[in-house]
């Protein structure tokens, strides 16, 4: 074997893939959060969801969307879904009825309390310190964005 084809053979290893290493790593953090928000009867996607609307209540389809990097597609069955469950609620804006706002309901807001406690766990489960995860989210972001402003991913 060439020393090229060797070296090739490296690059293209599983365990050498940033791309694998942020994939396993979601699933395990999703395995720990499916556990947690099973009590509070939340996918992960619907928890993000909420999340948003726990910081800013009253948001249109589009503001979710661009928050949580999701297209309208995608987001609509999830908002059917939690208004199906009672924790928000779905009206065309007053200001422009093309918009669709999305309100919690008392059920909504009330959730909020439970939810108080899934941070918590997932840093006990991460056995990482709070400086090091801060310092993770902080990279993930940064890769984010510099991967979103790259010419392959337009």
């Amino acid at each position: 074997m060439s020393k090229d084809a060797e070296s090739d053979t490296t690059l293209l290893d599983l365990d050498m893939q940033v791309c694998f290493a942020l994939y396993s790593a979601q699933l395990a953090m999703n395995k720990v959060y499916r556990k947690l928000l099973k009590t509070l009867g939340l996918t992960y996607p619907q928890y993000l969801v909420m999340m948003v609307l726990w910081e800013k209540d009253g948001q249109s389809v589009s503001e979710i969307g661009e928050r949580l990097y999701l297209d309208s597609a995608t987001l609509t069955p999830l908002l059917k879904r939690l208004e199906t469950a009672e924790l928000v609620q779905r009206a065309r804006s007053r200001a422009d009825e093309r918009q669709v706002e999305i309100r919690l309901t008392g059920q909504g807001k009330k959730l909020r309390k439970s939810a108080e406690a899934v941070p918590e766990a997932i840093l006990c489960s991460t056995r990482c310190e709070p400086d090091q995860l801060l310092q993770l989210r902080n990279d993930l972001h940064s890769l984010r964005r510099r991967l979103a402003s790259n010419d392959l991913a337009n």
